[in-house]
């Protein structure tokens, strides 16, 4: 198993036999290197937003949300984002404002708003992704053919553990 060079770990088959199998995921080798570069390849990602965007993380987060998921109610959208309600209704009224999200009556309780993405905030998100994708794909590029079947693997995988 490879982690990254500030990671570094000695590696050895008879190590990994004799303490068995999952031994490096258990002493917080493999999961350690995985967060760390997680959260680098994360914040590089973010660092890649326009520098005219106004938004901030949980914005756009709260943003992305509603465009993958369609219409919301601010406590659904809140449940989500793992945020309280109170905050969502924040996130919510500014996003209102700046015309990415419009509230509209929900179809069954009269007492309950929902949320969705107007086609500003799509046209917004289409923007930031291919962004973000497009430094993603130049990166790629870089990799040999076994280190991109490695990624190509690895992606569903990711995306398992980030749902958890």
């Amino acid at each position: 198993m490879t982690y990254a060079n500030d990671m570094a770990r000695p590696s050895s088959s008879a190590t990994a036999t004799a303490a068995g199998p999952g031994a490096d995921i258990a002493d917080g080798g493999l999961a350690s290197a995985l967060r760390m570069s997680t959260m680098r390849l994360a914040r590089r990602l973010r660092s890649e937003r326009a520098d005219d965007d106004a938004l901030t993380l949980t914005q756009l987060a709260a943003l992305a949300t509603l465009d993958r998921h369609g219409a919301l109610s601010v406590g659904e959208l809140a449940a989500h984002e793992h945020v309280r309600p109170p905050s969502m209704t924040r996130v919510v009224t500014c996003l209102e404002e700046l015309g990415l999200v419009e509230r509209t009556p929900h179809a069954t309780d009269r007492r309950q708003v929902v949320v969705q993405v107007t086609a500003v905030g799509s046209d917004l998100l289409a923007r930031d992704r291919r962004r973000r994708d497009a430094w993603l794909a130049r990166r790629l590029e870089e990799l040999g053919p076994e280190e991109l079947e490695a990624v190509r693997r690895a992606a569903p995988v990711l995306e398992r553990l980030a749902r958890g």
